[in-house]
Order: C-alpha cells, then sequence, then structure tokens
C-alpha cells in the first residue's frame, strides 16, 4: 500500500434494517499501488465474512494470510483455488485499467487506486452485489452489479465512470465476480461460518451449564451482522 505512512484504510459504514440472523455479507478491498515500495505489494486484497477480516492476499506473490479460524477452515475448500485465481485476475484487470481512469487533473504524486466488492443476502433472500471505487482513500464511484447503474459520488471518478460504462468487457467482468464469483464463495463459506458459530454457541452454553453457580462472566461470541439494505455508504480514509 506504498508503506505505513501512506496505508489507505478502508472502513465501510453500512445502513442496517431488520435483526434476520440470515443475513450475511462477503466483501474484497483491493488496493492497487503502481508505484509500491520495495518491502510493499503492488496489488492487496483484503476479504471480510459478515465485516470480520479472515484473509489477506497478495496479488504479484499470491501469498494469502489467514486472518482468523475462518480462514484456516476454508482453505481447504474446492473453491478456494478459483477464488484466488479470480482475485489475482481482478487485480490485473484494476492495474491495466489504472492509467485509462485516472483523474486528468490529479496532482503528481503517488496514486492508489482503492476497489470494494461486495455480495449480501437480503432479508427475502435474495442476493444482491455492488463495487465501490476510489483513489487515494476517497470514494467516488459505486456500480450496482445487479442493475448495472454507475454512479459518481465525487468528481474524481466522472473520468473512471465514462471509460467504463461503455466498456462492456469491463462492465460484463464486475458484474460476473460480484454477482456470479462472489454469491458462490458467501454460500460455500457461510457452511462452515455457521458451523464455527453454532460450535461457539454450544460452548458458551456448556460453560453455564457446567459451572451454574459460578458467577456471571460476559462471553464474547461471534455477532452477526443485521441486514444489509439495497446500498452501501463506504468512507475511505487517507
Amino acid at each position: 500500500m506504498g508503506g505505513s505512512k501512506t496505508s489507505v484504510l478502508l472502513l465501510s459504514m453500512v445502513l442496517f434494517s431488520g435483526t434476520s440472523s440470515d443475513a450475511h455479507s462477503l466483501s474484497y478491498n483491493f488496493t492497487i499501488d503502481p508505484q509500491p515500495r520495495d518491502d510493499q505489494p503492488w496489488c492487496e486484497v483484503q476479504g471480510e465474512v459478515d465485516q470480520k477480516v479472515f484473509l489477506s492476499y497478495d496479488c504479484g506473490t499470491a501469498k494469502i494470510k489467514y486472518m482468523s479460524p475462518l480462514g484456516e477452515e476454508v482453505k481447504s475448500m474446492n473453491a478456494w483455488e478459483t477464488q484466488t485465481v479470480t482475485l489475482r485476475d481482478t487485480g490485473d484487470l484494476l492495474q491495466e485499467q489504472m492509467p485509462d481512469v485516472t483523474p486528468e487533473k490529479h496532482i503528481k504524486g503517488p496514486l492508489t487506486l482503492q476497489a470494494r466488492m461486495t455480495c449480501w443476502h437480503e432479508d427475502n433472500g435474495h442476493t444482491n452485489a455492488s463495487w465501490e471505487f476510489g483513489f487515494n482513500g476517497q470514494l467516488c464511484l459505486c456500480f450496482d452489479s445487479e442493475n448495472g447503474h454507475w454512479t459518481v459520488v465525487y468528481p474524481g471518478g466522472r473520468q473512471m465512470k465514462e471509460k467504463w460504462e461503455n466498456d462492456r468487457a469491463v462492465t460484463d467482468f464486475f458484474k460476473k465476480v460480484s454477482m456470479g464469483d462472489c454469491r458462490a464463495w458467501l454460500q460455500a463459506f457461510l457452511v462452515h461460518w455457521e458451523k464455527m458459530l453454532n460450535t461457539s454457541a454450544s460452548l458458551t452454553m456448556g460453560r453455564s451449564a457446567v459451572q451454574p453457580k459460578a458467577p456471571a462472566i460476559k462471553h464474547i461470541t461471534w455477532i452477526l451482522p443485521v441486514v444489509l439494505t439495497s446500498f452501501t455508504i463506504t468512507v475511505f480514509l487517507g
């Protein structure tokens, strides 16, 4: 990400409604740095299930760091190899497109491209997906994968929108990865994710049953998010 001083932290502020335990989301945060320092990757991807980080992937070296028990659990899945190839292909595409979508009025200096892909289950069982893009931590452009609509939220995204909405290959790629691949991965991950949630809940209940006279202890367990609405607001902090 261009060194610790220039690292960009992506914080997603999601509007929620409802309390369904069936609501789940899967996100991938891409950071593309065309001029990385010697010890930094040109492309880094962070994966999240229900907004909990479970992996970090380096597109260039294909190295994966598993950041949670879920990451260790899913690495043996059949879809895992396919997923890493798709993440690398996405990183390659973003790097290839970056020169053509960089704002013309960009001031000289380091420039990084951030992209966030999210797919989620809605309360009615329908799966939706979206993309968000920005430069140097500033959100610029949103893409609704279901209806193909592009929305500029900052002037720096105008050139990006003009380029991509007229490029059928790029638009189709974003739709396919988010509505197809991401949705399939989410469904596959949830088998392991929910098993871990059930195990955690069972262990917590077991402790309470074994020690009924012990002082009440507040156990920290996995927390399911409430239902995602049909749109997401993401704040990029530089």
